[in-house]
């Protein structure tokens, strides 16, 4: 059995992300009570979590350390809650996409393969676009199997969720690391070509 995983951003969507994350995250945060740092746009940029290569950082987990670092704490889960407030984007799905994933869905089990270090964003923006969660069979996201792409991990766990071996999947995006794992990668940059899909 074959199967078929999307890339979200970019490849199925556009989501109207903020351009500077770290004022957006710093207004959430003061709005929330929190003391921002002065040099809180330093911080932000900053590495605070030792995480292995490939590894996905929750942005919230990010943002307590850059925080913790300038010695300001944040209560409860304000750091969590500024995060999500500051990315809660406008959504126009791509030309073709629904009708991308409807293809795919007629061969074999399709998947939503996104990276993203914010939790909720993912939802949030299917429940914006023309596709909805019910369009595929699993949704794995970095922020909630703990790898990005291109590491071949992050394709190894949408396979697994799709119930297939890596080599038997074939990722439609710009990450053509899939062909590490084994699979097949496919370019959506120019639209989706009827007899591409899958």
């Amino acid at each position: 059995m074959s199967a078929v995983s999307f890339a979200l951003f970019g490849t199925l969507v556009d989501a109207d992300l903020p351009n500077d994350p770290a004022k957006a995250v710093g207004d959430e945060l003061r709005d929330r009570g929190v003391d921002v740092p002065d040099d809180w746009a330093n911080a932000y940029r900053e590495t605070h979590v030792d995480a292995p290569a490939g590894a996905e950082v929750p942005l919230p987990a990010h943002v307590s350390r850059a925080l913790a670092s300038r010695g300001v704490d944040a209560p409860g889960n304000a750091a969590r809650r500024a995060v999500v407030a500051a990315f809660d984007p406008a959504v126009r799905t791509h030309d073709g996409a629904e009708d991308a994933v409807a293809r795919a869905r007629d061969t074999g089990p399709v998947g939503l393969l996104a990276n993203c270090a914010v939790p909720e964003l993912v939802g949030r923006v299917l429940v914006r676009s023309a596709l909805s969660r019910d369009d595929f069979d699993a949704v794995v996201t970095s922020v909630a199997c703990g790898w990005r792409k291109p590491d071949r991990r992050a394709f190894e766990r949408v396979a697994d969720a799709l119930g297939i071996d890596p080599v038997d999947l074939t990722h439609v995006g710009c990450d053509g690391a899939v062909v590490d794992a084994g699979g097949r990668c496919l370019d959506a940059a120019d639209g989706f070509p009827p007899d591409r899909i899958p």
